[in-house]
């Protein structure tokens, strides 16, 4: 990304702190990120941490803008960009909404105008630099937009292009939902942990490595989770005594249930919003 782009972010929470403070890591410059909204104790903390500009001022924020990233809750987001349709249409930024169940459909309509938009969803470990974020761009977006974009989300994990906005769904199912999914797991091993006699700290500190560690495995080798199972599952052996009680109790066809009904639920609350 440019160093004298301009970026404002709408939204001054916990994914907008985030994503600002990756981009400043990665060298861009504090000055050129503007952070607007209403809470002033978390604009200011913001300011005196990253060295950002701010303001309360949203109209005034975008009317500077190249990107303008909306980090706010969906419930809000109608107003908001209504209110910032003539900001918009004289600066005719890239939008990137980071916001679950808003379609460019939507965004396009409260506009009331043509716009370059990049729909996102991201995740919490992006909170702590591991995001995996489904993108999708509609037509209006240039390809140096795509690549700002991407600069934007990759600063705090990666990032990946989807074909279709429909499939932001899907993502939404793996890997917006799929951190609780993985903290079910770890909760369900300390319990068990406890209940055959390791203390508490130690149940916890246990699962929480061996949760990391299995996860780098999986990450920064070349074989797929399938054969890393192999590799540690001996014949006869304590870890193949175990996954096949996972297998007799279904644990695969639960996983597909649990992630066709969030799929599902994201799809009606995208529904909602339209």
């Amino acid at each position: 990304m440019q160093q004298n782009t301009v970026i404002t972010f709408i939204g001054s929470g916990n994914m907008a702190a985030a994503l600002i403070g990756g981009i400043v890591k990665q060298g861009f410059p504090a000055n050129n990120i503007i952070v607007a909204g209403p809470e002033q104790p978390q604009l200011d903390s913001l300011q005196q941490q990253l060295g950002v500009r701010i303001t309360t001022d949203n109209a005034a924020a975008v009317g500077e803008a190249d990107l303008v990233v909306f980090a706010i809750k969906p419930q809000i987001f109608r107003p908001v960009l209504e209110d910032l349709r003539d900001a918009v249409a004289q600066r005719k930024p890239l939008l990137i909404s980071i916001a679950a169940g808003i379609t460019i459909a939507a965004m396009l309509e409260w506009l009331q105008q043509p716009a370059a938009i990049v729909r996102c969803m991201p995740n919490t470990p992006a909170l702590v630099q591991h995001g995996a974020t489904g993108m999708f761009a509609n037509d209006q977006v240039s390809e140096s937009q795509r690549q700002q974009a991407q600069s934007v989300m990759d600063a705090v994990g990666i990032s990946l292009w989807l074909e279709d906005e429909a499939e932001i769904d899907a993502v939404t199912a793996v890997s917006g939902s799929g951190p609780a999914y993985f903290f079910l797991v770890m909760e369900a091993m300390e319990a068990a942990a406890i209940e055959m006699g390791l203390k508490p700290d130690t149940a916890r500190r246990l699962t929480q490595k061996t949760a990391l560690g299995a996860a780098a495995l999986a990450s920064e080798g070349n074989q797929d989770p399938a054969q890393l199972r192999v590799n540690v599952t001996s014949p006869g052996g304590t870890t193949e005594r175990a996954l096949q009680a996972f297998e007799k109790g279904g644990l695969r066809a639960l996983f597909a249930t649990a992630m066709e009904d969030a799929r599902q639920r994201s799809v009606e609350l995208a529904k909602m919003d339209d």
